[in-house]
Order: structure tokens, then C-alpha cells, then sequence
């Protein structure tokens, strides 16, 4: 794993240092003069953002400070999202820059030159052109160099899409970061049930996910959560994985609001990948000390259904992994049942059981479109509700935000399934 991990990280930060260069040299070098205040600008901000990025990433493995750690964390996280949109916004360029250069060549050839307008910034133009030509050699000398009009297309087109592929990437990133902070908004969503009574017709469960309380999101989002799950008066809360990004040290504050959740059955835990990266023993011990149940590949026996719970699959590499057939050993199978699964993966585990009903998080809905798409490569389901044979899955798209405290696309959510008899 050593090795595997030493041989990545050259070839992740090559890839990453291209992509980078690459979105340099069509956002500052081609649209800037060297030596100008815009270039060392543009400059700049392309090296401190990966740099950021590589510390923050780093830190927590070389000990920094937690403190420390969320100092770096919001620029470099906040970068991974506009770098992302940055680079689709001067791929779409690329697309557009033919059609743009044919059009203003067409507007030239057809308008008299003592008819044309100034072209932006004029003064930068022959700068551009002297600069290139100082910099050719004697034996470029015979060759012909872009002609002036075709360099000032050629500096209006770069400036024109660089300019929208900045603007479209911030104010897309600074939308999504307002839509994370703010809080989950409630989504409902009523699920019949075969098996389920009448008597639990109506009953609420409050899906809450992904909340990944760590070194950007703190203890006010946690409240926040909390206030809008306490809101929708749940019959039962399921946290279902995912809810930290640190150790119960650095945590401990961020995630003290959870023993206000307040439900008419209680509050119920399932460990996610990102708890056995954190720290599951501990996590598992402190969300009880916290109030929450804790569902270890066990189940519940409520009035109208069985409640079970599963180890998220990542906790076999732990020698802690799922086990379904244990959490539902011994039950009345005539009963309906609900299952609690961080991963959407696991529903064909459910489906072989014949569970009812199974509640996942995990996919955060892609969280920065188009990464929605990756996650349906690896994901039954991304987001929503679907049936896999007697099996129903919802997967919620997540109360909080991994990386990049930023949705776009796939907004942030707490939701109320409601259960529903078919005899009702």
C-alpha cells in the first residue's frame, strides 16, 4: 500500500500541475503582456491555489495543528471547486474560439477600416507584437508573423472567453458555497409499503447524511442542522454515516449540538466510510455519549417495523465490516423491514434479504456538477428514490459538503420520508 501510495502521488501532482498550466496559459498568459500587473496577478493566484491545496491536503498527515489545518482548508477547498470550473470553462472555450475568430473576421472584411471600432485596450496590442517579435530569433526573420489585425482578434477572443470563464466559475462557486452554509434545506418524499400496518401509516423518518462536520464545516452548521431536523417534529431520526472529517478531539465541540436531535422514537447511527478514516471506535463510542443509537449490524423492533442497521462496507478492511444477516437474524419476517446502509451498493445485499425498505447517503447527489455522472458509474442510485426488485432504495443527497464547502447541481438536503400502508 506503501508503494502503491509513493508511486501516486508523483503522477497525481504531475496531472494536476498540467492541468493547471494548461489553464494558465489560456486564462493569463494569452490574454495578458508580460511584466504587467495582470500577469504576476493572474500568476499568482494559478500557483497559490494548488499550493494551498498540497498543504492542506498534507497537513493532517504531517501533524500540523488543527487550527492550523482549517486555516488552509477554506482556500484550498474553495480552489478545488473554482479550478474545476475553471478548467470546464476554458475547455467550452476552446469549442466556442473558432466560431468567435470566423465571426470577427467576417465583421472586419465587411466594415471599412476607418469605420472600425477601437479595439480593447489598443495599447497592450503592439506591446504583444513587439514582445514576440524580440523574443524571435535571426533565423525567424523570414518568417511572417500574425498580421496586426489578426493578433488583435486573436488577444479580443482570449480576453472575451477568459473574462466570462472567470466570472462564470466564481460566481458559480461563491452560489454553491452560499447554498452549503445556509444549511439543509427539507425535502420530502412518501415511500407505500407493502407490509407496512395501517398504524404506522404516516410514520416520519429524518434522513439526515454526509454531514462532514471538520475543518470548514464547525459546530453552527451542526446547529443548523439540528434546528431543521428537530423542525420537520420526525417520528425517528436516521444519521446514516459520514458525519465527520477528524478525530473526536478536534470534533468534539462541532458535533455537541447532535444531543439535541429530538425524535418521538430517538435518533439512530450507522458508521460511514469517512468514520473509519476518522476514527471509528472512537466516533461510535462518542455519538452514544451524544444520545444517538448506535445500529452495529443490529436491528429494533419498533411497533409497526424493524429498524436495523449495518457497518459501512469500507469497515472490512477493518475487520468491522457489514453484516445483514446477523442484524436480522431471528425476526418476523412477515414484518416490514427498514435498513440503515451509508452506500447505495449495498442495496443488492437488502434486496437478497428482502428488505423493505433501505436509507443511504454516500453519493452526495455528485455534489459539483458533472460529477454526478462519475458517481453513477460506481452508484446504483445517485439521488432519489428507486425500486430493485421487492426493495426500495433512497439515497439522500447529504446535509453538508466533502472537500469544497460547495454544491452545485445537488442540493444539500434533510429528508422526511414518510412511510406509507397501501391499506391505508
Amino acid at each position: 500500500m506503501g508503494i502503491v501510495l509513493i508511486l501516486a502521488v508523483p503522477v497525481v501532482v504531475g496531472v494536476m500541475g498540467g492541468l493547471h498550466w494548461y489553464v494558465w496559459r489560456r486564462l493569463v498568459r494569452d490574454t495578458t503582456v508580460p511584466g504587467t500587473v495582470w500577469r504576476r496577478l493572474g500568476t499568482g493566484v494559478l500557483v497559490a491555489g494548488p499550493a494551498f491545496m498540497l498543504t492542506a491536503f498534507a497537513g493532517s498527515q504531517l501533524g500540523l495543528p488543527f487550527w492550523m489545518v482549517r486555516i488552509f482548508s477554506w482556500p484550498a477547498y474553495l480552489w478545488v471547486a473554482v479550478a474545476l470550473y475553471l478548467l470546464l470553462g476554458v475547455l467550452v472555450g476552446e469549442v466556442l474560439r473558432p466560431g468567435l475568430a470566423w465571426w470577427l473576421r467576417r465583421r472586419d472584411a465587411r466594415t471599412p477600416p476607418s469605420a472600425r471600432e477601437p479595439v480593447p485596450l489598443p495599447d497592450e496590442a503592439p506591446a504583444a507584437a513587439s514582445a514576440d517579435e524580440s523574443s524571435a530569433g535571426p533565423g525567424d526573420a523570414s518568417k511572417p508573423g500574425p498580421a496586426p489585425a489578426e493578433m488583435t482578434r486573436r488577444l479580443f477572443t482570449a480576453r472575451l472567453i477568459g473574462g466570462a470563464t472567470a466570472v462564470a466559475a466564481v460566481g458559480t462557486v461563491m452560489y454553491g458555497t452560499y447554498g452549503v452554509l445556509r444549511g439543509p434545506q427539507v425535502k420530502r418524499v412518501t415511500v407505500p409499503l407493502a407490509r407496512l400496518p395501517r398504524s404506522a401509516h404516516g410514520f416520519r423518518i429524518a434522513v439526515v447524511s454526509d454531514v462532514h462536520l471538520g475543518p470548514i464545516l464547525g459546530r453552527g452548521f451542526t446547529e443548523r442542522v439540528v434546528a431543521t431536523v428537530n423542525a420537520t417534529q420526525p417520528d425517528l431520526i436516521a444519521v446514516v454515516g459520514d458525519l465527520v472529517d477528524g478525530s473526536v478531539d478536534d470534533l468534539r465541540s462541532a458535533v455537541e449540538p447532535l444531543s439535541g436531535l429530538q425524535a418521538r422514537h430517538g435518533a439512530f447511527f450507522v458508521t460511514g466510510n469517512h468514520e473509519y478514516i476518522s476514527g471509528a471506535e472512537q466516533w461510535t463510542t462518542h455519538v452514544q455519549e451524544l444520545g444517538l443509537n448506535l445500529l452495529a449490524n443490529e436491528r429494533v423492533e419498533l411497533p409497526a417495523f424493524d429498524l436495523a442497521g449495518v457497518n459501512d462496507v469500507t469497515g472490512e478492511s477493518h475487520d468491522d465490516g457489514p453484516n445483514l444477516a446477523a442484524a436480522l437474524a431471528d425476526r418476523d419476517p412477515t414484518r416490514t423491514s427498514v435498513l440503515l446502509a451509508h452506500q447505495p451498493v449495498f442495496v443488492d445485499e437488502a434486496v437478497r434479504h428482502g428488505v423493505d425498505l433501505q436509507l443511504s447517503g454516500h453519493t452526495h447527489g455528485g455534489q459539483l456538477w458533472p460529477m454526478n455522472h462519475v458517481a453513477a458509474l460506481a452508484n446504483p442510485t445517485v439521488a432519489g428514490l428507486e425500486r430493485y426488485g421487492d426493495t426500495q432504495l433512497y439515497v439522500s443527497r447529504g446535509a453538508g459538503a466533502w472537500g469544497p464547502p460547495t454544491r452545485v447541481g445537488a442540493p444539500s438536503d434533510v429528508t422526511v420520508v414518510e412511510l406509507a400502508a397501501r391499506q391505508a
